[in-house]
């Protein structure tokens, strides 16, 4: 019997696609920063809504943000939405994430105690959504009792809270104040909108990046690998409620809403993962793990000789993936190959103990490391080909998981 062989169209969905999100600004001098938070959720496909406080509009206009969103900027508890409701209850009940960024210590007092004298605070008040609550203010008035009371609060009621970042404040003094990045805000909402996913109560092992195997304290040999296709799938087991650990060799910016383990070598990498395995649903081995690695490593650096000749001794690295056990555990294999991809990848499916191996050609334009795009072929251990096209690698990731879940829920 032929392989079964299936063609998938591009999936080609933005994380944020068809959500709502409720942006509050308050009145920092960060507020600047939060017009690039509102254009990062507009990109990634959300619907904003933009609630600002008065003292807000002193920093920035609302113009700016209407413009950013195409949507009216409220201002007002008498601004009228609708014929129907009171614009902040309207938002409330429209909203799939509410995130104030920046929040100033007195807007965190007032949600802390309840206090709705102002569309942001009444809108809190109001809604059953997420709330993130991003901090921006001087390092002596965050760390103040008053404010720590206020922030431990909102925890207890179910807030995130966002940061403070550590950095030079508006005052010119070094301190904990500093609002978080944009990509941290917009992968908490992310994470906060997709908490209830096909992917809740989940644990999902993740592997990135290319490692490193010394061969004296300057040198080591590596690949190409960048990390990205780890850290894409780890953002979109996140985005579906997955409890996620990535382990990666990578220096890409660590994803928000995912606990991370950097590991640069071989060993350190299995010293990491297999023994996490064992409670774990899903291991996705996106790494590429150095096939290779020096039989002797210098303690000082290797000078040169002088004459030609010089060589280094290899030799093959143990494969750990069958190392990693666990009683329910799915795992899923890459193969990057430059040629017979599909033979290669089916050859990996049983050593390796895996459900289904992920095998691309990196020679392909678009399809090789340090792309933001992917082409890629599901392949088990019967030979049963599914075919991708060229896509980006967070759909790569949801087109992983989507193929892992009906074995998951066979365990």
């Amino acid at each position: 019997m032929s392989p079964k062989i299936t063609s998938i169209q591009p999936i080609s969905h933005p994380p944020l696609e068809g959500k709502t999100v409720l942006l509050g600004v308050t009145g920092s001098i960060a507020a600047y920063k939060a017009a690039d938070v509102a254009s990062k959720l507009v990109q990634a496909g959300a619907m904003v809504d933009v609630i600002m406080t008065t003292s807000a509009t002193e920093f920035v206009g609302a113009a700016t943000f209407e413009a950013l969103t195409h949507r009216p900027v409220t201002t007002s508890l008498w601004q009228a939405r609708s014929d129907l409701n009171m614009d902040h209850v309207a938002l409330a009940l429209q909203a799939d994430c509410i995130l104030i960024a920046p929040a100033t210590a007195n807007t965190i007092a007032k949600l802390a105690l309840g206090i709705a004298d102002d569309p942001l605070t009444a809108t809190v008040l109001a809604t059953e959504a997420p709330v993130i609550v991003a901090p921006a203010m001087d390092a002596d008035m965050f760390a103040s009792p008053s404010t720590q009371r206020n922030v431990n609060a909102l925890v207890a009621d179910g807030a995130i809270i966002a940061g403070p970042a550590d950095g030079r404040l508006a005052s010119g003094l070094l301190g904990k104040g500093r609002l978080v990045e944009t990509n941290i805000l917009e992968g908490l909402v992310r994470q906060a909108i997709g908490k209830h996913g096909d992917y809740s109560d989940r644990r999902v092992i993740v592997s990135a990046g290319g490692t490193r195997q010394p061969i004296d304290p300057v040198r080591f040999i590596s690949n190409r690998s960048t990390g990205k296709m780890g850290h894409r799938i780890a953002e979109a087991a996140r985005d579906r409620g997955a409890d996620v650990l990535l382990v990666t060799a990578s220096e890409l910016p660590r994803p928000s809403g995912v606990e991370v383990v950097k590991a640069i070598t071989v060993e350190e990498m299995r010293d990491a993962i297999v023994p996490s395995s064992s409670e774990a649903d899903l291991l996705i081995m996106a790494a590429a793990i150095s096939d290779f690695t020096p039989s002797h490593v210098s303690d000082q650096k290797i000078k040169k000789q002088g004459k030609p000749g010089t060589s280094l001794n290899l030799v093959e690295v143990e494969d750990f993936m069958p190392l990693a056990q666990g009683r329910k555990l799915i795992k899923v294999a890459f193969a990057a190959e430059t040629n017979d991809v599909e033979e290669n990848a089916k050859a990996k499916t049983a050593p390796k103990g895996a459900a289904f191996v992920v095998a691309n050609d990196i020679s392909e334009p678009g399809s090789g490391f340090g792309t933001d795009t992917n082409r890629v072929t599901f392949v088990d251990s019967e030979g049963n080909t599914q075919s991708h096209p060229l896509m980006t690698k967070l759909d790569v990731g949801h087109a992983i998981l989507d193929r892992a879940l009906p074995l998951l829920a066979k365990n």
